[in-house]
């Protein structure tokens, strides 16, 4: 019989991308999401028999334990992503990455597995020159990292689960986000053919959105050895300031201008590196480069110009 795997939030950014590879993988897998788009992202799958599509909420505490109890493996994606959006929406941004969480912590039991994905927002601004490992003090700077960070420390403190530290995802996915850094400043590249970059000494990371389903498949294959820890995810070579991904990005697009305004500030404070090497340790690595990232959404672009993603 294939394992059962529960996963909330199932039709966002990385769940529309990593649902059709564990099915692809012989899993059997319950979709819990609102589904309030109404749209399309996870429709191939319903060819699968494995797919089990279910509408609600991931803090419905009712139907979630239900779920659980048919589960061999959790991945919670649910979640209010990014500062933004956070404080916009504090109480649902709070119930949501941390108090739904740590309430399936406490439902699920030893030899159920669960898979978590943090966000390396948590390091907050880390220290010139020092990569930032999973060992690092965190330092969430926005509530988005803090109700992350909170989510995270439950499941470590169980001492059942394996949490993924991501980097700043990019790529195409059929739940596109197009306000991420490298997909935000790619289309800019594109359609404005110019961006004013605020701060643009401020680092971070950043990793495919192929590369964070492959790290979930990896955890669930290695669960045993990698059970307990927090594991950076991330590309090695992309530790970069936005004006340096502003220029790996016209090496695609030349003639994209950007400029860095005199005053100004970023309201997002992140700026850190990270190292990546304790999961490299474990076998894994990145399939996906920075460039073949963005020659990915160049073309992608091409098809979403005229969508609802378009600002006509």
């Amino acid at each position: 019989m294939s394992q059962r795997i529960l996963i909330t939030g199932a039709a966002g950014y990385i769940g529309s991308v990593l649902i059709p590879e564990l099915l692809n993988a012989g899993y059997a897998v319950d979709a819990l999401d609102l589904y309030p788009r109404g749209d399309t992202v996870l429709a191939a799958c319903c060819a699968n028999p494995n797919f089990n599509p279910i509408k609600g909420d991931t803090r419905d505490e009712v139907l979630v334990r239900g779920l659980l109890s048919k589960a061999d493996i959790v991945i919670p994606l649910a979640a209010l992503v990014g500062a933004p959006l956070c404080n916009q929406d504090p109480l649902n941004a709070q119930t949501t990455n941390s108090d739904a969480v740590r309430k399936i912590v406490e439902a699920i039991s030893s030899d159920q597995k669960i898979i978590y994905p943090t966000t390396n927002s948590g390091y907050g601004i880390g220290q010139a020159g020092q990569f930032c490992t999973e060992e690092t003090p965190l330092n969430p700077i926005s509530l988005y990292g803090t109700s992350k960070v909170e989510a995270e420390a439950a499941i470590l403190d169980s001492g059942n689960g394996v949490t993924l530290r991501l980097a700043t995802v990019f790529g195409l996915s059929p739940r596109m986000r197009i306000d991420l850094l490298v997909n935000d400043f790619t289309w800019r590249a594109v359609t404005d053919r110019a961006v004013v970059i605020f701060e643009g000494h401020f680092k971070r990371n950043y990793i495919h959105i192929r590369d964070v389903a492959k790290a979930f498949m990896h955890a669930v294959v290695n669960y045993g050895a990698m059970t307990g820890n927090a594991y950076n995810v991330g590309l090695s070579t992309a530790n970069l300031s936005k004006l340096e991904l502003c220029a790996k990005i016209q090496e695609h697009v030349p003639q994209f201008v950007f400029l860095e305004a005199p005053i100004g500030e970023d309201p997002d404070k992140r700026d850190y590196i990270v190292s990546n090497e304790k999961l490299e340790r474990t076998g894994w690595m990145p399939d996906w480069s920075l460039d073949r990232g963005i020659q990915e959404l160049l073309r992608g672009y091409r098809m979403l110009l005229n969508s609802r993603y378009a600002n006509i």
